[in-house]
């Protein structure tokens, strides 16, 4: 018997989030699960003026008290950082700021000096933490959007779950979609297009996992008529020329960080560390180079129309 349903849709970090539950659930559900995600965003969110993260960018240079979670959270990001080699790195603000994704004045390809003269800036390896209190660099700046959505929909999830909620979905701005499905022979399915033309690739069996996932056709600055992609190589400088990264895994924001560190990588590379990474996290994936050729790891399994 088919299972009935209610959703509702509210703008949470710069996404629309929607939330598909039994219609066996009161309306009231939503306020709970939403006040959830608005909490997190408040405190973490390095975009929400106050946040723990806006204090520490504000106050580069000093030590800034902060909660647990934000240790913890930190704490998570810094040690699966260390894996990427540089091209991943949550300082990496001040290169955003100097492709010019953040002003409506004319931009320009950065010149090799430009990128040389704030080099030193990023580095997550200068977040320095004594027990709750975290300082980074005086011209430093953290930038969370590479995770701090996706550790909501964990958080989300850990609740619904607690209150025995068995079967859901929850896409965030198509990014991240984590579903919930327990006692049920049917598994979520997710459509995945192409970035450029939205034309349908394949579909995902979602049981009880995470797809996430990066594109460069989502945000991206125009200069003299050419598109340049936000995930930008911290080591290089420069956006990276793959078109689309998707992540199946069963925690929101390990799939979230994966996809963006790994965007930086050949189909080559992206094979061996993604093998190197399912040794520790229940993880498999594919990537689509500027040539629009997939490469995907042994484990992920599509559904091929």
């Amino acid at each position: 018997m088919d299972m009935l349903y209610k959703t509702q849709t509210r703008f949470l970090f710069h996404s629309h989030i929607k939330i598909k539950v039994p219609a066996a659930y009161p309306d009231a559900i939503f306020d709970d699960l939403y006040a959830l995600l608005e909490d997190i965003d408040r405190k973490y969110n390095s975009y929400q003026p106050g946040s723990y993260i806006d204090r520490i960018n504000r106050h580069a240079g000093n030590f800034v008290e902060v909660d647990d979670e934000t240790v913890s959270i930190l704490k998570q990001i810094m040690a699966l950082s260390d894996f990427f080699d540089g091209t991943y790195d949550i300082t990496i603000m001040p290169l955003i700021r100097l492709w010019g994704f953040y002003k409506d004045d004319l931009r320009h390809v950065p010149a090799h000096r430009e990128i040389e003269a704030i080099r030193h800036q990023i580095d997550y390896r200068k977040i320095e933490i004594d027990g709750n209190h975290i300082r980074i660099g005086k011209e430093q700046e953290i930038i969370t959007g590479s995770f701090i959505k996706a550790y909501a929909i964990d958080r989300l999830v850990d609740a619904m779950q607690k209150i025995g909620m068995d079967n859901a979905i929850i896409n965030a701005g198509g990014s991240t979609i984590r579903a919930i499905n327990r006692h049920f022979d049917l598994p979520w399915q997710v459509n995945v297009v192409r970035p450029e033309n939205e034309e349908h690739l394949f579909t995902l069996n979602l049981d009880n996992r995470c797809y996430s996932t990066s594109s460069q056709t989502t945000a991206f600055v125009d200069i003299d008529g050419k598109q340049y992609g936000h995930i930008l190589n911290a080591k290089t400088g420069f956006p990276s020329t793959n078109k689309l990264l998707g992540i199946v895994s069963q925690n929101c924001m390990i799939g979230d960080i994966v996809s963006t560190g790994l965007f930086n990588e050949t189909p080559k590379g992206f094979l061996e560390k993604m093998e190197w990474l399912s040794r520790y996290y229940d993880l498999a994936g594919f990537m689509m180079d500027q040539d629009s050729t997939i490469t995907a790891t042994p484990h992920f399994d599509p559904i091929l129309d």
